[in-house]
Parts: structure tokens; C-alpha cells; sequence
């Protein structure tokens, strides 16, 4: 007996001042503002200045829109180059067609350009994109549900999908007969609906996690590559939309398989700490008091210097960073200090060059923001390291 019949959208696209304004991409737009909400968040509670994460999302989304492409080109290339295929369709990235896998390895490559210009660890960027990426994962499958595709097998269970057959004359909008939008026969299996409850509960597994067990060296993208995969698996197997089979298998599937594998030997042999950072030039001692009187130590000119992010930064232990953060000054490291900071991937004999990576000099903040040296720089002043943390100390 059917409950509940789940409508689908008559319309993916509006046109606003002769514009064309698309369901999918307004979908995947939000969906990235969520994710680079959400891993400045994480970033700046790991010591990283704020809105860094801006900087990261210009190299992460367009190499992660490309690799998507790029990837769904590869696997799926008779609807572009085969018989009867359009070649130019390639481009039209608004009908949909964005594979997951190139998504991931692509943003992977511009996030990792990114952290690179700014002096930041990979893996640190990395789990702290783990909880935002499921997130923006799950709002850009709307954008499925709207283009009415890749809905699943036919379903005799107490819910399905209802989908409408789409005009291809007029694309963006449900084919319309005698002023009624034309629907396919059955129900479906809602395998958007399935993979945005699956996106937000392996967000909500990884932030626990992590929250709990303080991964550090990229164990916490690890297990949010697992746990996707693992929920990816069987919702493919449920999809009816044409694939290249494996062996009578999506291929996919074994995709997933693959990722799964990989990111679960990751996961087990990778070990270390979570990472915090501070600037490379954090002072370690309070500095020297202007004589009285003397007016040569007081800007007269009423110009300060343009905000600019810190043009490295050093892994430090947390005992560090959370003396920093409530100083502004940079205690000496311990025997334990160095121990802790080598196995969250620091190398404190050798600190990077002030000069920058790759000595591109100092990295300007995309928003411009104050970034400086001090409690509220190095972890952008608004947001708590979480209060565990405290708990660990005593």
C-alpha cells in the first residue's frame, strides 16, 4: 500500500531577465556555501586565520567542477562521442552528469594548490573539509530531484517517487498534455531522497567521530570517504539511468568498492594527532615597552597596514595553541611538544620558510580580512576550540 507518493518538480529552470536560472546549479551553489561554510568553521578552531577558507574554495571548486566533468566524460562518453552523440552536450554541465570521484580527486588537487600557497597542512585542510563535503554532497542531489533523474528501480514499498516525463523540445520543463504535466507509469525508488539521508548522517557520523576520537594526518577525510562509499554502493545498485557495467555491474559500484578499500587502508595504517597551527612568526616573548616620551615608537600617519594572512604557518601541540590562543605569545616547545607536533605532520627543527611555500611571498586573504598574530588570529576570534579540550588537560 502506497503512504506516500513523493512529488517531482514540473520545472528546473526559470528565466529571469532572459537569463536561464537552473535548479541543479542553484543546488550545487549552495551546497559549495555550505561546505566552505562549514570548513572555515573547522579551519579556524585549528588555529587557521579567518576566511582562509575562501582562499582554498578559488582553487577547490573549479578544479572539483572539472574533475567532475571530466570524470562522468570518461565513463559515460557514448552520449557525447558515440553514435548519435553530441559532442558539444560536454559542455552543458547544467543538464546534470557530475561524477562524485572526479569531484573529490579534482577539488583534492585545487585544495591542496590552495593550502600550499597559504602555508597551511594538506591534511589539516582535508578533515576539516570531512563534515562540510557530505553536506554539500547531499544539497546538490536536489538538484536530481528537479531534473527528474537518476531516480531508481520501480517500488512497491509504502513510499515512491513520482517522475515526470520531460519535454525535450522545451528542456527544463515536465512534458504537458491537455494542461497536465505527463508523469511515468509506478513509482520509484527516490535515490536522491536516499543519498541526501545518507549524505547528512555520514556528515553527523564524521563530526562525532572526530569531535570524540581528534583525528588528525586525514583519518577523518578517510572515514568520510568509507562511509559515503559504503552508503554509495547500494543506492547505485538501486539506479535504473544508463551506466557502463562491469561484469554486469555499474561500474560505480566497483568505483565505490575501490575508494572504500583505499580510504580503510588509509584509515588503519595512518596514524598521528590532530594538527594545530600558529603563524611562523608567533612571538615567543612579550615584546620590548616604548621608552616613555619617546615619540619616534607613535604612527603619526594614521595609515595602518593592509590585513594580510600570516605568510606560513607551524604545527604546534595543542598544549601550544591553547597557550597562544589565550596569550598571544608562543611558549618553547617540550620534549613532549616536539613529539606531539612530528606526529601531527610538523617538522618544528625545520619551520617553513617566512618567505612563503614555494616562495611566493605573503598570501593575501581573498576577503581581505585580518588575519594577524595572536589569540584571535590564530583562530579567528569567533569560534572555540571544542571545550574537551579542557577535559584533556586535566
Amino acid at each position: 500500500m502506497i503512504i506516500a507518493a513523493i512529488p517531482s518538480p514540473t520545472t528546473s529552470v526559470w528565466h529571469v531577465l532572459g537569463l536561464p536560472v537552473r535548479a541543479y546549479a542553484l543546488c550545487i551553489v549552495l551546497g559549495i556555501v555550505a561546505a566552505v561554510y562549514i570548513l572555515e568553521y573547522r579551519m579556524r578552531s585549528r588555529g587557521v586565520a579567518r576566511w582562509a577558507s575562501l582562499d582554498i574554495a578559488v582553487w577547490a571548486v573549479p578544479f572539483g567542477i572539472i574533475g567532475a566533468r571530466i570524470y562522468h566524460l570518461i565513463t559515460s562518453p557514448q552520449d557525447y562521442f558515440g553514435a548519435g552523440g553530441d559532442p558539444i552536450r560536454a559542455f552543458y554541465i547544467w543538464e546534470g552528469g557530475l561524477g562524485i570521484w572526479g569531484a573529490v580527486l579534482g577539488g583534492a588537487l585545487g585544495a591542496y594548490i590552495g593550502a600550499r600557497q597559504l602555508g597551511i597542512p594538506f591534511a589539516l585542510v582535508a578533515d576539516s573539509l570531512a563534515v562540510g563535503l557530505p553536506v554539500a554532497q547531499g544539497i546538490g542531489r536536489l538538484g536530481n530531484w528537479f531534473n527528474n533523474e537518476l531516480y531508481g528501480k520501480v517500488t512497491t514499498l509504502p513510499w515512491g517517487l513520482e517522475v515526470h516525463d520531460m519535454d525535450r523540445s522545451n528542456p527544463g520543463h515536465a512534458t504537458v498534455i491537455d494542461g497536465q504535466a505527463v508523469t511515468l507509469p509506478d513509482l520509484y525508488h527516490p535515490t536522491f531522497l536516499y543519498e541526501l539521508i545518507w549524505d547528512l548522517g555520514v556528515a553527523l557520523l564524521v563530526w562525532l567521530a572526530d569531535r570524540k576520537f581528534k583525528f588528525g594526518r586525514g583519518r577523518a577525510f578517510a572515514l568520510y570517504v568509507m562511509a559515503y562509499t559504503a552508503g554509495r554502493a547500494w543506492i547505485e545498485m538501486l539506479r535504473v539511468d544508463e551506466a557502463n557495467h562491469f561484469f554486469g555491474v555499474r561500474l560505480n559500484v566497483f568505483t565505490a568498492i575501490v575508494f572504500f578499500v583505499l580510504a580503510l587502508i588509509y584509515f588503519l595504517v595512518v596514524r598521528g594527532p590532530r594538527a594545530y597551527v600558529v603563524p611562523d612568526d608567533a612571538p615567543e616573548s612579550l615584546p620590548e615597552p616604548a621608552a616613555e616620551g619617546d615619540v619616534s615608537q607613535v604612527d603619526v600617519t594614521g595609515a595602518g597596514e593592509p590585513a594580510r594572512a600570516p605568510k606560513g604557518y607551524q604545527v604546534v601541540s595543542h598544549a601550544r595553541f591553547e597557550a597562544y590562543r589565550r596569550t598571544g605569545i608562543l611558549p618553547p616547545e617540550t620534549p613532549q611538544d616536539m613529539a606531539e607536533e612530528i606526529a601531527a605532520g610538523g617538522d618544528p627543527l625545520e619551520p617553513a620558510d617566512p618567505a612563503g611555500p614555494a616562495g611566493v611571498g605573503e598570501a593575501v586573504l581573498a576577503t581581505g580580512a585580518q588575519a594577524g598574530t595572536g589569540p584571535d588570529g590564530a583562530s579567528g576570534g569567533d569560534i572555540d576550540v571544542e571545550s574537551q579540550h579542557k577535559n584533556d588537560e586535566r
